[in-house]
């Protein structure tokens, strides 16, 4: 029997406990928590909480997961061709250049860990979305936040904050949860201002819902520049949100080295055929795009007549903020309306204590929701537990 190899480590320079370590930066790491989905003890119950569409995905997308389910026994395709084939056919885009993911959060992290190592920075803005830093953090880089103006990304306080170490910016345009933009003069101001070695990630998981003039996606930079790449999402407009579908489209070293990480089999097959499908199906798109149009602006306009302030936002969902008041607090609505099953998502975890995020939902979700914070406004403090709703 051989003899068992030598430590080449001596005792005195390992590391010291009885269980593995996690490496630098992973326990700096807060968890995202999803916005929640339930109301206990409440029978009929809106989930106004996570940016889903309220009309459910495209019947085509449905029919196309459906027949997937006879043919589970295979692996999926590696390569994601028939849903690349059909984001191409989209947007007249070079298959080649597109990379697919298990939601574009898979797609952000992709990205990271391509690009950022110890040592290296990633700029995103202070309310920008949570997984920016978590990808930054789960890479072993150090994340730079810019403050923002008027709760929207401020191109000059990214721009001051690259530096040699800079390695990626991340712009979500629109910004999850504020619901603001930059115009696309601005996001060419902050690429032209960035040096060469620093990738500039523009995350448009809500361009479909943008109805202004200066808003594009940033697909423009990301086929002319070599230092753009532009993500998008099936979990919105498209309803996929429990299929997990993301895809980025850049520059072909780019795509190429992301897909030296990739997992062989990251997107499953119902997952690649249902969003070929969705994608396709332009009428689904546009009768989603109508019915934000139409609720969007009203629930605003009806929200501010409580005396409430409400961010504009250009996505589907709304950033309201509450007094810091005792009986008039985003926390104590926040359990008021939950006891009515209208569950809204708390946004103190982007360092906004005193708001509530409000996807627009079916009409009779967003009329309810309106009544409920009528009732929550015109209560007191001692009323506020409400009764639940039926």
């Amino acid at each position: 029997m051989s003899a068992m190899p030598k430590d080449p480590t001596p005792a005195e320079e390992r590391p010291a406990g009885g269980r593995p370590e996690p490496r630098p930066g992973v326990l700096a790491i807060e968890a995202y928590v999803p916005g929640k989905s339930h109301a206990p003890g409440v029978e009929k119950v809106f989930k106004l909480s996570s940016n889903e569409t309220p009309l459910g995905p495209s019947e085509k997308a449905v029919a196309a997961f459906t027949a997937a389910g006879r043919r589970l026994e295979d692996y999926p395709d590696g390569s994601a061709t028939v849903l690349r084939e059909a984001i191409a056919k989209a947007y007249g885009l070079d298959p080649a250049r597109i990379i697919c993911g298990a939601g574009s959060d898979e797609i952000l992290n992709l990205v990271a860990h391509t690009y950022v190592g110890p040592g290296d920075e990633a700029i995103f803005s202070a309310h920008g979305f949570l997984v920016y830093k978590i990808a930054t953090l789960a890479a072993g880089g150090t994340p730079v936040v810019a403050p923002e103006r008027e709760l929207t990304a401020d191109v000059d306080a990214i721009l001051a904050r690259v530096t040699a170490r800079t390695r990626l910016v991340f712009l979500a345009n629109p910004n999850n949860p504020t619901g603001t933009y930059l115009p696309f003069d601005e996001v060419k101001r902050l690429h032209a201002g960035l040096p060469a070695h620093v990738l500039l990630v523009l995350d448009a998981a809500y361009a479909e819902y943008v109805r202004r003039n200066d808003y594009e996606t940033g697909l423009e930079l990301a086929l002319t520049a070599e230092n753009v790449l532009m993500t998008r999402t099936f979990s919105k407009i498209h309803g996929l949100a429990a299929l997990r579908i993301g895809w980025a489209v850049g520059p072909a070293p780019v795509i190429d080295a992301m897909n030296r990480i990739r997992g062989p089999f990251n997107m499953n097959t119902p997952a690649l055929l249902a969003g070929a499908a969705a994608i396709a199906d332009a009428a689904h798109v546009e009768k989603a795009v109508a019915h934000n149009a139409q609720w969007l602006p009203w629930l605003t306009t009806r929200i501010e007549g409580l005396g409430l302030k409400v961010t504009p936002s250009v996505a589907n969902f709304l950033l309201i903020h509450f007094p810091d008041t005792p009986g008039r607090t985003a926390k104590e609505a926040d359990v008021f309306l939950t006891r009515r099953g209208l569950v809204l998502r708390m946004v103190a975890s982007y360092g906004l204590p005193n708001s509530l995020r409000l996807t627009v939902g079916s009409e009779e979700a967003n009329r309810l929701v309106v009544e409920a914070l009528a009732a929550f406004m015109a209560g007191s403090a001692g009323d506020s537990a409400g009764s639940p709703a039926k």
